[in-house]
């Protein structure tokens, strides 16, 4: 037990106080070239310190995508460790984007990885992908809740091709997608301010009134900027749970760096941007 409150009360609390927003650090090649930088090990730490030292104390998430640490082996890892470390430090909620997905003692052991507090991963929340069935998650789910982190899975993700599991109905008529936002909506049920276990629902997506979004919990939405979606398509497509979405911007804060000063002005301006939208 860390002794820390839940990850709903704490997101909810990042969100009112720095607004609702979630920037992704994904240091993928293209990105590094844009900023200067090589395609390595130093490249990443280089971009990696930049986004955390000018974003960390001021907005609520920030998500580094495990993948692209992982693809440098221990030295990329080694740079992960300690960039959460530091984001976490500086009071940013962090949500690791890994969207792990097994079964018994793997799955318990990919929770460890990132929500038990002796890992060196350890994060705020993490995503996860609940297409071996939504109970494989629950190692994951029962860990983060004795140690007050949260959870994302996937629900209806913005790449075209997740329709065809997500949007599959099941015998009982309803689909995986709903199926999935149902299990969430009991794993927080009685949450106040807000539950600590998410869906990750693309904002790309239009209108989603057929399903029940109302969850309890927050929906993270990734798709804003570089995917097409804006802030103020928000309300369209999240209708009265919209309060409780994350947006997740990468490339659009991103692309204006390695000025730190760029950085955090074209966070800003997105964050402005969403709560507006989002009143």
């Amino acid at each position: 037990m860390t002794g820390q409150l839940p990850f709903g009360t704490r997101l909810r609390r990042a969100m009112d106080e720095r607004g609702p927003l979630c920037v992704g650090i994904d240091p993928h090649a293209s990105l590094l070239a844009d900023w200067g930088l090589n395609d390595d090990v130093a490249g990443l730490a280089r971009f990696t310190r930049t986004v955390v030292e000018a974003l960390a104390d001021r907005v609520a998430v920030l998500k580094p995508q495990s993948a692209f640490f992982e693809r440098f082996g221990s030295r990329g890892l080694a740079v992960l460790e300690t960039a959460v470390v530091e984001a976490r430090e500086r009071g940013a909620l962090v949500l690791m984007d890994a969207k792990r997905g097994d079964i018994g003692s793997t799955m318990s052991a990919y929770a460890a990885t990132y929500l038990d507090p002796a890992s060196p991963l350890f994060s705020d929340a993490v995503t996860v992908s609940p297409f071996l069935g939504y109970g494989s998650l629950r190692p994951a789910l029962d860990l983060a809740a004795a140690n007050g982190c949260g959870v994302f899975a996937l629900a209806l993700t913005s790449n075209p091709e997740g329709e065809e599991i997500q949007r599959a109905v099941r015998a009982d008529g309803r689909s995986v997608a709903a199926t999935v936002l149902g299990h969430l909506a009991e794993e927080n049920a009685g949450a106040d301010p807000l539950g600590s276990f998410g869906a990750v629902v693309g904002a790309t997506l239009g209108d989603l009134s057929a399903f029940d979004l109302a969850i309890n919990g927050p929906l993270l939405a990734p798709g804003i900027g570089a995917q097409g979606a804006t802030p103020a398509d928000l309300p369209g497509v999240f209708g009265d749970a919209v309060r409780n979405v994350v947006p997740s911007v990468s490339r659009g804060v991103l692309r204006h760096g390695p000025d730190t000063a760029a950085l955090r002005d074209a966070a800003a301006r997105c964050a402005d941007e969403v709560q507006k939208a989002v009143g």
